[in-house]
């Protein structure tokens, strides 16, 4: 009789295991299709919405258009990045402090996404002064991996820093708006979806937030 009890509960235990693997397996199919949160202001305050919600009306901001020039001396701007996704941060070439890391874990995700038309990366530069399209080309050829869909820009100090602010929410401290005439530094990537919605920020100094990004990206391209 015991020996029957206790086939009985090895059998259930035997079951219970198996149900549960196959909970965990679909639970973990179910995250990896987790849309990705919105974001509407410097606060950074995730926005995630139902699919009965609506996107246009619960989410309001969107990466302005602008034109700048990009390290090859052509126009570039927010015309270009349409019906892609993209990544953006801001550095500038003379940097010695984060700059070096942070193009250092971009060229992570340059690697992984390298010359593939449905995502672009975008640099631009925050000492225009500085750094014309030569600087800028010199230092793709000799920091990256050259890439076709990684774009350093440059151009008018006021648009840059307007862009970064107002569009990008790009700042030292989330949700701390400086005046124009303050020096913008930031360690912040920007992920932004085909529509110009801000979908993820990151540490651009960190491993782990890059391999992050990576994933995110996927997200966004399925």
């Amino acid at each position: 009789m015991a020996c029957l009890e206790l086939k009985i509960v090895r059998m259930y235990l035997k079951r219970f295991s198996i149900c549960s693997s196959l909970f965990f397996i679909l639970f973990s199919c179910n995250r990896n299709d987790v849309e990705l949160p919105y974001y509407n202001s410097p606060s950074f305050d995730p926005i995630f919405l139902n699919h009965d919600d609506s996107v246009e009306k619960l989410v309001s901001h969107k990466i302005e258009d602008f034109v700048l020039i990009n390290e090859k001396g052509n126009y570039f701007g927010s015309k270009n990045l349409q019906g892609t996704i993209h990544v953006a941060n801001f550095i500038f070439t003379s940097c010695t402090h984060i700059c070096p890391k942070m193009t250092t874990n971009m060229v992570e995700v340059e690697r992984k996404f390298k010359n593939n038309s449905d995502v672009n990366l975008v640099s631009f530069t925050v000492t225009p002064w500085l750094d014309s399209p030569d600087v800028l080309k010199r230092y793709k050829e000799e920091f990256t991996l050259n890439s076709k869909n990684w774009h350093f820009l440059t151009g008018e100090k006021n648009k840059i820093y307007t862009i970064a602010r107002k569009s990008y929410f790009a700042e030292e401290e989330i949700g701390f708006t400086k005046d124009s005439a303050d020096f913008l530094h930031t360690e912040h990537f920007l992920l932004v979806d085909k529509n110009f919605r801000i979908r993820g920020i990151y540490n651009g100094t960190l491993g782990l937030e890059m391999e992050q990004l990576i994933k995110d990206i996927d997200i966004l391209k399925k």
